[in-house]
């Protein structure tokens, strides 16, 4: 297929937005070439994005070079918006890592490079920025190949570039061998076959703001990257990478489809497809289907959120929907300004939440207080503006706050007995098990259907997920094995919903019996700095209650890698970079959680009434049930 979906990842301020508005330009998808800095790139479209000159949201493009179609996702290079670049990656076939040929590898960089060989997606890097003072594609070069580990191979040194595809075709090897120059042609096609198979990584140089170096970057997007792996006869399987509002045609989701197609008034589940649109430079316009591999916005499935699969999610290719480059570890309280908004933001916050399921909206019926999940305070500040702009709300976020989790510290058992006031009758006991960390939740029933009927076992089982939220210490429950092995229903007396009501008390009971242990989020962290500052930094790491291991040294510089609890840490990239003058760097991800004594932590305040004040529980679950708050 004469096809390429790209994606354009950076570090901040590495040019990406500038790489993407010149290759637009180049391919004659727009007049002139968009700026940044002066609020005019094309693929920065919200009013917030022009006004602070960063990318919010991807965004998709498409153009088109010796007659091949690229579509282009040019996605947001700052970490507070890495969920935005995670949900890229799953519609895309290559991608072009933007790298500063004056900053070099830095942190987002080694974060968004693991990412996509997570996901197996090919990647070309671009060395941007060679024109500016202090640049140096040569140590560039030597920190892609040393810092992110990739077999980098240098594509302005022919002999270099001969010997690196040498290395990976038994062929041309041996002829290289005997003394024969081999022809381009065959070696580009080899370079090309090493490139889609991730054997190598080809790192192309120039100044994008003056087109240097563009045109080449654009041949190699087509001789190099891969077009769609389109099966045949196979069903449809598309995922929602995307939502976006839309005035007059309702939400918008952003689809790639893998297998299959899609057309006008096709049945997705319960919904229907209403309309087609397929990118044309940097418009919609109206299609009615899209094909296998292609990447257009697909109206009328209105309940669709941002990481919706629509067909057979077992057809998506391997490692697509990976993760791990996204995990909110901060939440906050969000108010409105006037009392009066308090409906209209619960609203906004829910379709800022389809659009982004990070931000996870929480909205409690009983206390009507709301909550967002988050990844940066630079978040919060574009969510503030974000909901101005688009739904003339003001609000308030207060301070957020690390997000822990909690487990059980022993074997337990938990125990509900509901069955007053009359009608209502769900007899339950649960056994609790604590599991290695990392294990999540299990659970398992071995009830037989003779003690409880299977449509109540149904409800235990949806149930519990919503029960485990908040646990004694008001945080979410994990590493946890739940069985419920013994209980009851009435003939008469049981309510369609009563084990609905029950499970979170008789879960909790157990919770409480087990005792809780506050668990904390700990981040994997690599600094990189002055080796004269490795005193301080590792001063610091003690005071933050860090692991850490011997640091190496490079040259005038000091690596460590340190185990920090998230809670100590989260400022400390800016602490770093004062103390360094800007020339330490910090890379962390979540490594895990581990227990934490509670005077060190954070206990969270609940949100709606406790399961265990039974009778102020009941009482308020009986009207919210009126809701199906418990589905």
């Amino acid at each position: 297929m004469n096809i390429r979906n790209i994606g354009i990842l950076a570090h901040v301020d590495a040019g990406k937005t500038t790489v993407t508005e010149r290759i637009l330009y180049l391919c004659g998808g727009v007049k002139s070439a968009g700026s940044v800095d002066d609020g005019t790139a094309h693929t920065d479209t919200l009013a917030v994005e022009r006004a602070r000159g960063i990318s919010v949201k991807a965004a998709s493009v498409s153009c088109a070079w010796r007659g091949t179609t690229i579509t282009l996702v040019d996605t947001p290079g700052h970490a507070d918006f890495a969920a935005e670049v995670e949900r890229s990656l799953w519609a895309l076939d290559g991608a072009i890592v933007v790298v500063s040929a004056v900053e070099g590898v830095q942190a987002q960089t080694e974060l968004l490079f693991a990412a996509l060989r997570r996901a197996r997606i090919p990647v070309l890097f671009f060395i941007n920025k060679v024109d500016r003072v202090g640049a140096d594609r040569e140590r560039a070069l030597e920190e892609i190949r040393d810092v992110l580990g990739a077999p980098a191979v240098n594509m302005w040194d022919e002999e270099a570039l001969l010997e690196a595809v040498c290395e990976t075709d038994d062929a041309l090897l041996s002829a290289y061998l005997e003394g024969e120059t081999p022809h381009r042609d065959a070696v580009m096609g080899a370079l090309a076959r090493a490139v889609r198979a991730l054997a190598l990584y080809p790192v192309l140089s120039g100044a994008a703001l003056r087109g240097l170096g563009v045109e080449a970057l654009l041949d190699a997007v087509v001789d190099l990257l891969p077009p769609p792996c389109v099966p045949e006869g196979q069903d449809l399987c598309g995922v929602v990478f995307a939502v976006s509002p839309d005035k007059t045609m309702g939400r918008a989701a952003q689809v790639r489809l893998f297998s299959g197609s899609l057309s006008n008034r096709q049945s997705v589940g319960e919904q229907k497809v209403t309309q087609i649109r397929v990118l044309r430079g940097t418009r919609y316009e109206d299609r009615g289907a899209l094909k296998a591999g292609e990447i257009g916005a697909v109206y009328g499935l209105e309940g669709v959120r941002a990481g919706d699969v629509l067909g057979d999610a077992a057809l998506l290719p391997e490692g697509r929907m990976a993760g791990g480059l996204a995990r909110p570890l901060l939440s906050a309280k969000v108010e409105p300004e006037k009392e009066s908004d308090l409906r209209a933001l619960k609203a906004a916050l829910e379709e800022l939440s389809a659009e982004d399921p990070h931000l996870n909206a929480q909205w409690s019926p009983f206390t009507h207080e709301l909550y967002l999940n988050l990844m940066g305070g630079i978040q919060t500040e574009i969510l503030e503006s974000l909901l101005r702009e688009r739904f003339d709300l003001g609000c308030r976020f207060s301070p957020p706050t690390v997000m822990y989790k909690e487990t059980i510290a022993r074997e337990t058992d938990g125990f509900v007995a509901y069955t007053m006031p009359k009608p209502c009758w769900a007899i339950m006991k649960f056994h609790l098990t604590p599991l290695p960390p990392g294990s999540g939740v299990r659970y398992k029933c071995t009830v037989p259907p003779t003690a409880i009927k299977p449509r109540y076992l149904k409800q235990v089982e949806q149930t519990i997920p919503r029960a485990l939220e908040q646990g004694m210490l008001g945080w979410e429950v994990t590493d946890v094995e739940i069985e419920l092995y013994d209980g009851s229903d009435h003939q008469w007396h049981t309510h369609p919903l009563d084990f609905a009501l029950a499970t979170p008390m008789g879960i909790m009971d157990g919770l409480q019996r087990g005792g809780p242990v506050l668990l904390e989020p700990m981040l994997h962290c690599r600094f990189t700095l002055p080796a004269p500052l490795g005193g301080r930094l590792m001063s610091d790491l003690a005071t933050m209650r860090a692991r850490f291991d011997a640091p190496l040294l490079r040259g005038e510089m000091m690596t460590l890698e340190a185990d920090v609890p998230a809670a100590t840490s989260l400022d400390y990239p800016v602490t770093l970079a004062a103390y360094s003058g800007g020339r330490g760097a910090m890379v962390a991800r979540l490594s895990g959680y581990e227990p934490c004594p509670l005077e060190l932590g954070a206990t969270c305040p609940r949100r709606g009434v406790h399961p265990l004040d039974t009778a102020r529980y009941i009482l308020a679950a009986r009207k919210a049930l009126e809701g199906d708050v418990w589905g």
